[in-house]
């Protein structure tokens, strides 16, 4: 088998598929740089990634692949995962290969890989977008922390901003260390130092809050206490639609 080991960007592997087909290599099994161990017994290309050639390729998906699937395919390329890309790869040169119908054959091995991490990255996107508690800043920002397990952020801009288009807000994603702040025009990102992530985060309420953001939390918490009924509580049936790993996110929860 063939290495190729790329920049692991979206660009890089659209690169690697149109170098198969300049190539006219076989099997090929991508690999990011940084997660490639040299092996003497392996032949390696290391494909530099070529806007103009990954453009090429984009052009060519959007003219043969439905639009459905083409979210797909961006979606499982979101989550980060090796073995993701490594379908998304596979079946791009398939479709390319055999044409664009060849999208819908579900009995391929890497279209239902691809299709099973787009279902995982959605379910994570509604998620998000149901469990996001902004808090109000003393300079009128309302900001949010949040660590999911895919590259989520792409795709729920369009719906804080078109639910949030009157207040400026700030999305982070501590674990990859960036995020978007929606300015009440325009939405940009950002990345934050680890002096700005602390301060964002840990300071005592009154140092950095809105004064009345404790109320409102504290509003919010009596709400949700209220409304709870305790001879129905079904705590394992609450986990399954709202994880434990969200919860120190969640006001309701602190």
């Amino acid at each position: 088998i063939l290495i190729y080991t790329f920049d692991n960007t979206l660009d890089g592997l659209l690169t690697a598929v149109f170098k198969v087909f300049e190539r006219k290599d076989k099997e090929v099994k991508l690999i990011p740089k940084k997660l490639f161990e040299v092996n003497l017994f392996e032949e390696v290309i290391d494909i530099i990634t070529e806007t103009e050639k990954s453009q090429r390729v984009w052009k060519k998906i959007e003219e043969i692949i439905p639009k459905s699937w083409r979210r797909k395919i961006y979606c499982a390329w979101l989550s980060e995962d090796v073995d993701a890309h490594q379908a998304i790869f596979n079946t791009l040169i398939k479709v390319f290969s055999k044409g664009g119908n060849y999208i819908s054959n579900y009995g391929d091995v890497d279209i239902i890989n691809v299709s099973q991490w787009w279902k995982s990255v959605e379910r994570e996107k509604h998620r998000m977008e149901a469990f996001i508690r902004f808090e109000k800043s003393q300079d009128g920002l309302f900001f949010c922390t949040i660590d999911p397990d895919f590259n989520v952020i792409p795709l729920i801009i369009k719906f804080f901003k078109n639910r949030f288009a009157d207040q400026e807000w700030l999305i982070y994603d501590s674990r990859r260390n960036y995020g978007v702040l929606y300015d009440l025009k325009k939405v940009d990102e950002v990345i934050l130092s680890k002096e700005e992530i602390s301060k964002n985060t840990n300071l005592p309420s009154q140092a950095f809050h809105d004064p009345n953001e404790v109320k409102y939390q504290t509003l919010w918490k009596d709400y949700f206490k209220s409304t709870n009924i305790v001879a129905r509580k079904n705590m394992k049936l609450h986990i399954r639609h709202v994880p434990k790993r969200y919860w120190r996110f969640l006001t309701e929860k602190q």
